[in-house]
């Protein structure tokens, strides 16, 4: 009998500690283990991996990393979770699993990881999910501590991550992550697959990073201009980029677009060019 065989059903596990899910937390949990399985294959979990998941709740995902034969590391800020994670780790070789009580965007995660290289595998509870992956995007020194991230998030979220310009999903997300990482759709799933059923569709999202993003600029730049060409999106760009410390007028003629255009309108290089017209500071009067 394998280990994750000798583990009770996770529906057991979850009436035995009281783990209903919270919606301040949230909580949806994923308890099909042919769909946690379905993960680890898109993830490409194999034996030796590290694998960082976040969230774990009752265990669910974690028994396919392990089964797959990763050593994972996982936060989890539920307390009431803690019991039953001990009892996955109990099933498996010691250090197999490491479970850290706390909050995911206050982890050091390299420290935590023994500065070693990892994937990252979560179903990621929803308040925090986007937080998390823009922290990850952001990560510096580049290429980042994470060698994948393969995600669950609703899928108006997922969509915005493969989004092409001209498109109701494009958006700042869409730039910041494409512009350091290829992103791909893997797969959605049904409400119906997690307890409580959410009111949205999910989808397992994977992004790998770029060694050297093929837009070279500064990524506070990025952020600056992407934040005031999406925060009025639907204004032309010589309106929204009003206010900056280098004219609108003299950005978009050193970018070479056209002033009539919008934010929905450029593709990534487009904006790696705007923040590299921002860097070059104002004209010489």
């Amino acid at each position: 009998m394998s280990a994750v065989d000798s583990l009770p059903p996770l529906r057991e596990v979850i009436a035995r500690h009281g783990l209903a899910a919270r919606k301040s937390l949230g909580q949806n949990f994923l308890l099909d283990l042919n769909i946690t399985a379905r993960i680890a294959r898109a993830a490409g979990i194999g034996p030796g991996d590290l694998v960082y998941e976040v969230g774990p709740g009752p265990g669910g995902l974690t028994r396919a990393l392990l089964a797959a034969g990763a050593t994972v590391v996982a936060v989890e800020r539920d307390e009431r979770c803690l019991a039953a994670l001990a009892e996955v780790a109990a099933a498996y070789a010691p250090g197999r699993l490491t479970v850290i009580p706390g909050d995911a965007l206050e982890i050091d995660e390299p420290a935590v990881l023994g500065h070693r290289p990892a994937k990252v595998v979560a179903n990621l509870p929803y308040n925090v999910g986007t937080a998390l992956l823009i922290r990850w995007l952001s990560a510096g020194p580049w290429p980042p501590w994470w060698q994948s991230l393969t995600l669950m998030f609703q899928r108006e979220v997922a969509d915005r991550l493969t989004a092409a310009p001209r498109s109701d999903a494009y958006s700042r997300l869409t730039v910041l992550a494409q512009w350091r990482a290829q992103a791909r759709h893997h797969f959605d799933l049904s409400p119906k697959a997690f307890v409580p059923p959410p009111k949205v569709t999910s989808t397992v999202v994977g992004l790998v990073p770029l060694a050297v993003p093929p837009h070279p600029c500064r990524l506070g730049a990025l952020e600056v201009v992407t934040a005031n060409a999406f925060g009025q999106r639907r204004k032309m760009l010589r309106q929204s980029l009003k206010g900056l410390a280098v004219p609108a007028e003299t950005l978009l003629e050193r970018a070479g677009i056209v002033p009539t255009a919008r934010a929905e309108e450029l593709d990534v290089a487009a904006f790696a060019r705007l923040a590299r017209a921002l860097d070059q500071g104002p004209a010489p009067s």
